[in-house]
């Protein structure tokens, strides 16, 4: 398969890195931050000034099925692999989770979230399956069409430009003992998807990535806590907004 054949839709990519600590990740539905509503979805806005990353340009995608992320990975052991922005793995997350956002098919983004085989190595919880199926991914079903719903009509038209994560020096272990771990992981909190549609340069969060032997995952897509259970979108806003800030567990 080659993946520059598959990146011919986006435009001047941008991939950056960072890790931040998470919260809350395995306890049920919390109360979330501040976050206000319209009629079809709920958008949690939080202002928060980072360091200005720079552009590193990618190749474009382009099809309509979702990419290989990281096959067999997640029935292996972890690593302290720091992950980065860039690469095949990381184009191929992008490209999943951008997918499932266009067409609104959760479905399409599976290979781009953190995989129920190492979400129940990581935890140190009474049944780590049942809490990943009843809690992360439906959450990211609701994101996900919460997002779908925030492109409109026009949706399938929208085109992905760039990912935005705070700088790679900021990146933290979260290790066993933190978030109910039994293994650790790196974490990256608040990253940026950057689209354009209808001619206009727009954006929305990405709330929590961790990884797993060296590759992204999404984990929270639109929140790390809810207080209800309703899809969520992450800080969006015209423009490219603003990657960060650190925080959680």
């Amino acid at each position: 398969m080659t993946y520059l054949a598959r990146w011919r839709d986006i435009t001047g990519f941008a991939l950056l890195t960072s890790a931040l600590a998470i919260a809350g990740c395995s306890g049920g539905h919390g109360q979330a931050g501040p976050a206000t509503t319209h009629p079809a979805i709920a958008t949690k806005h939080s202002a928060a000034p980072s360091p200005t990353p720079s552009a590193s340009p990618t190749p474009r995608p382009a099809g309509t099925a979702p990419l290989p992320v990281d096959p067999g990975g997640a029935a292996r052991h972890q690593t302290m692999a720091k992950p980065k922005a860039s690469g095949r793995a990381f184009r191929a997350m992008v490209t999943d989770l951008w997918l499932a956002v266009r067409t609104g098919q959760a479905g399409l983004g599976r290979q781009a979230f953190f995989p129920v085989g190492a979400y129940k190595q990581v935890k140190a919880i009474a049944d780590p399956a049942a809490d990943w199926r009843t809690r992360l991914w439906d959450d990211f079903v609701l994101d996900v069409h919460a997002a779908h719903r925030l492109l409109g009509r026009d949706a399938r038209s929208a085109k992905l430009l760039r990912v935005l994560v705070l700088p790679a020096a900021d990146d933290s272990w979260i290790g066993p003992g933190a978030c109910y771990n039994s293994v650790g992981y790196w974490h990256a909190a608040n990253s940026r998807v950057v689209y354009r549609l209808h001619g206009q340069v727009r954006s929305f969060g990405i709330a929590s990535l961790i990884s797993w032997r060296g590759v992204w995952y999404v984990v929270h897509f639109g929140a790390v806590l809810r207080s209800v259970v309703t899809g969520i979108v992450d800080q969006p806003a015209a423009g490219p907004g603003v990657p960060g800030p650190a925080g959680g567990c």
